[in-house]
């Protein structure tokens, strides 16, 4: 017979932060390079100012982004990855190629691995 095991705690923690709704891709924009606030926003179509500020909060209390002040006219606000936060480059880009290999693309039919190969298609 099959026994089940248990969820790990750490494991929940970690599937229930990255994947909660927006994350994911406030993330991918950090990693491509997008810092200030509007860079992101713009980058994650469908974002709002609500929840693009409130995902950032989370991120930065939980040690994966930090903000920077940076001192001019008028001030200026940059979100960087913390090591914590580009530890997990792998793992987005583990769960990327898993996406080109099998979700479709809107109207297509069939995910575009089946079709051509994991990662050659589709954006981040």
């Amino acid at each position: 017979m099959n026994e089940v095991h248990r969820v790990c705690v750490r494991y929940h923690a970690a599937i229930e932060l990255i994947g909660a709704r927006w994350t994911g891709a406030i993330l991918r924009a950090l990693f491509t390079g997008h810092h200030r606030y509007a860079q992101i926003k713009s980058s994650v179509p469908g974002l709002s100012d609500t929840m693009l500020a409130e995902r950032l909060r989370t991120l930065e209390a939980e040690e994966i982004v930090e903000r920077r002040v940076i001192a001019s006219t008028p001030v200026q606000v940059e979100y960087h990855l913390t090591e914590k936060g580009l530890d997990l480059e792998v793992v987005l880009d583990a769960v990327k190629a898993w996406s080109h290999k099998w979700i479709p693309l809107p109207g297509d039919e069939e995910p575009v691995g089946a079709a051509q190969g994991a990662g050659e298609a589709g954006g981040d």
